[in-house]
C-alpha cells in the first residue's frame, strides 16, 4: 500500500469544497493507494513533471451538482483570462 500525504494547499481546497465531492476524491486515492491496478484507467503521468499523476474522478451525479462544476470552471476561466490579460 503506497502512503498518503495531502499538502496544505490540498488539503485546503478539499475542506472548501462540497463535502460530497471531497469524500469522492479521497476515496479515489485510497483505492489508488491500496490497489493502483484498480484506478489504472483514470491515472495519467503529467507531461514534464517527473513522477506526478493526475487522478481522474468523476465529481458530476446530477444536473445541479454538473450546473456547479459548470459555474465553477467558467468562474476560474475568467479569472485566468483576467490574470492574463493584466500581465505587462
Amino acid at each position: 500500500m503506497k502512503e498518503i500525504a495531502y499538502s496544505k494547499t490540498a488539503q485546503k481546497v478539499l475542506m472548501r469544497m462540497p463535502r460530497n465531492w471531497a469524500i469522492r476524491i479521497r476515496d479515489k486515492i485510497s483505492a489508488y493507494a491500496t490497489d493502483p491496478a484498480s484506478q489504472a484507467s483514470n491515472i495519467k503521468a503529467l507531461q514534464g513533471m517527473d513522477g506526478m499523476l493526475r487522478l481522474r474522478v468523476p465529481l458530476a451525479q446530477d444536473e445541479k451538482e454538473k450546473d456547479l462544476l459548470n459555474d465553477i470552471y467558467m468562474t476560474a476561466f475568467r479569472r485566468i483570462q483576467r490574470i492574463h490579460m493584466e500581465s505587462p
